[in-house]
């Protein structure tokens, strides 16, 4: 199964949800000391009142419901298109992995130029997915 396209899929599908429990293990006892009341809250800007370490956590758990989308419509295509093959399933775990890299550095440190440089190696990993899709149509 590690040799299919579609195995990166429920990898990220899981890590996605490690970062939504992480998220949450750290927002709800901030939220706590902050004196934050979800059932009185009105405005995500009253979440800004949180340490920068919880906001971090939860800007990720964001971000992969954003670009990583995706990644999901294309595996599925070059599944179901029979446009798989090793250099294809290799760049899909690339892109898993520099996914999960990006978010443990986004959780964790920040340094907003190492953390782009982790994203954008993850899009140029997509985008020739991409065009090698495109090129399996012709």
């Amino acid at each position: 199964m590690l040799h299919s396209i579609l195995a990166p899929v429920p990898v990220l599908i899981a890590w996605t949800l490690v970062m939504w429990l992480w998220m949450y293990i750290t927002r709800i006892p901030a939220m706590r000391k902050a004196g934050l009341s979800a059932a009185r809250m009105r405005e995500k800007s009253e979440m800004d009142v949180l340490p920068r370490e919880v906001r971090q956590i939860a800007d990720n758990h964001n971000h992969l419901h954003e670009q990583p989308v995706l990644f999901y419509a294309l595996a599925f295509y070059v599944h179901l298109s029979g446009a798989a093959d090793a250099v294809m399933i290799g760049l899909a775990w690339g892109y898993v992995g520099l996914r999960v890299a990006h978010s443990l550095y986004q959780a964790r440190v920040n340094f907003i130029p190492v953390r782009f440089l982790l994203y954008a190696l993850a899009t140029i990993l997509l985008m020739v997915m991409s065009v090698r899709s495109l090129f399996a149509l012709v």
